[in-house]
């Protein structure tokens, strides 16, 4: 079956170490919960294969290791309008099906979402 990347997307800035993207504790929490029941319902199809939260861009490391020595750089690699916040790998019949996942997944955690199809 066919395997999708549901990528979640914040904007820069609005993450903050006790609620993370979110505006306070009780939105964080209601979005938590629609999350683990969208997660409930993806395993219950057996199309979950993998999810999870990211940390902050500020937290990545970059290493970078095509020259003589491995180079390591605190931060993100690219300056964008938006951080990779987390993410949903699932398997779905077509495509169809994972964008009718995906406007779930999205109501879910309350953003936006990139889908994309893995090669082969």
């Amino acid at each position: 079956m066919p395997q999708f990347l549901f990528s979640v997307f914040h904007a820069p800035g609005v993450h903050n170490s006790d609620t993370g993207a979110y505006a306070d504790e009780a939105e964080m929490l209601r979005a938590f919960a629609r999350t683990k029941a969208f997660n409930d319902r993806l395993r219950a199809a057996d199309e979950l294969v993998f999810a999870g939260g990211l940390t902050p861009p500020e937290e990545a490391v970059c290493v970078d290791g095509t020259g003589d020595r491995v180079v390591r750089q605190e931060g993100s690699y690219a300056v964008a309008p938006a951080y990779l916040g987390g993410f949903w790998v699932i398997e779905a019949a077509d495509l169809e099906e994972a964008l009718r996942w995906a406007g779930d997944a999205s109501a879910a955690c309350g953003a936006r979402l990139e889908v994309r199809a893995f090669q082969g």
